[in-house]
């Protein structure tokens, strides 16, 4: 069985920005809500800072949109290699 790596692609790209996107919204509402984990997220994505601006959250999706698809991408297409290697032995 194959995946769509076009599928798979777009999934995982909304949701870990819609993740993010969720976290930096509520954390703008509630400021003691997931702090750590934008906190992690501002070390690792290098324009994103962890200022509780509207401006940062939408930073933050933009790269988490990224950082997901490509995690779907390389996902589905190693899944999809080393199935058809499995199909044919």
């Amino acid at each position: 069985m194959q995946l769509s790596v076009k599928a798979l692609t777009i999934v995982t790209a909304i949701l870990w920005g819609g993740g993010v996107l969720f976290t930096g919204l509520v954390n703008l509402a509630v400021p003691s809500y997931g702090t750590e984990c934008l906190k992690l997220m501002s070390s690792v994505y290098p324009g994103f800072h962890f200022s509780r601006t509207f401006g940062d959250v939408l930073v933050g999706t933009g790269y988490g949109l990224v950082d997901g698809a490509i995690a779907g991408f390389i996902f589905s297409w190693l899944y999809n290699f080393f199935a058809g290697r499995a199909d044919q032995a």
